[in-house]
């Protein structure tokens, strides 16, 4: 396959707009409405831990109201990307873009206004109940740490209610179960309000109907203007809820389009070292399995 990324599949994109955009240069795309711009940008990047590089040239760009699926296996490079893409890493050579800031060197307090990270592990240190680490994810519009408006409130409230742990907001962060830790995180990043989600699995270790609700969310995140690159091992969940699906191998964008073509992708089937059968359930629904 070379350098090149390939393919799979055309993405739900409209075709004109998108010709239209990719002839504009630099100049004239800064002057476009942010909702016409890509929300992230990545160009030829490459990024290496301890001397070798575990992302190799990747280039793709995530347009408002994309949702974003990556997958392959592990140690493949997804974390890698996503931390790269939320400025926790310097690529070694490429350009990283978030609404137009290099993600890397812009304040973290101004791209926290624009964008949310969730990570794959998340270590707190101090007993915070669960209302005060939902809305550490206000920080970048707050005055100071403790100093929540009325709106962050509101916006804490919101979110912890959305992904099911309203009921939780007094107990203390450190006494929850795994699954309900990572719904209040999931509700911490949702707080934010950022126009762009990075989200690590954010839902290992959630039963299905939570995790199918913390899809739905983001899904409707996205259909409202945003944008989420949604890094996952769950096949069900990214072919159900993903419009377009990234396969990361070896650190290279092996194959991204229509998450069903992507997943019975030759492709897929060598990265993953098993054939993915996709099928639909008699109610019409999708799914994937190794075959």
């Amino acid at each position: 396959m070379g350098r090149q990324n390939r393919q799979i599949i055309h993405d739900r994109r409209p075709r004109v707009a998108s010709r239209g955009l990719d002839s504009l240069d630099h100049e004239a795309r800064r002057h476009l409405p942010i909702s016409f711009m890509a929300h992230l940008h990545l160009h030829d990047v490459s990024v290496a831990l301890g001397g070798r590089d575990v992302v190799r040239e990747v280039s793709a760009e995530v347009r408002a109201g994309e949702l974003v699926v990556v997958v392959g296996p592990n140690g493949a490079g997804k974390t890698t990307l996503l931390r790269a893409m939320a400025g926790l890493l310097a690529p070694r050579t490429g350009t990283i873009r978030v609404l137009g800031r290099d993600p890397a060197r812009a304040p973290r307090r101004v791209i926290a206004r624009d964008l949310a990270y969730l990570p794959q592990h998340y270590d707190l240190a101090f007993p915070f109940a669960v209302e005060e680490v939902v809305l550490l994810g206000r920080y970048a519009r707050q005055r100071g740490i403790g100093l929540a408006s009325d709106d962050d409130l509101a916006a804490a409230r919101r979110a912890m209610a959305a992904c099911g742990v309203a009921d939780l907001a007094g107990r203390r962060f450190d006494a929850l179960s795994g699954g309900e830790a990572r719904r209040a995180i999931v509700a911490q990043a949702l707080c934010q309000e950022a126009r762009c989600l990075l989200l690590d699995e954010p839902t290992a270790g959630l039963d299905p109907a939570h995790a199918r609700a913390i899809f739905a969310l983001l899904r409707a995140h996205c259909d409202a203007g945003a944008t989420a690159v949604v890094v996952t091992h769950d096949l069900d969940l990214a072919l159900r809820h993903g419009g377009m699906m990234w396969l990361i191998a070896d650190g290279r964008l092996a194959a991204r389009g229509n998450p069903a073509h992507v997943l019975a992708a030759a492709e897929t089937r060598g990265a993953f070292g098993v054939a993915i059968h996709v099928g639909a359930l008699p109610s019409g629904a999708p799914f994937a399995v190794p075959a």
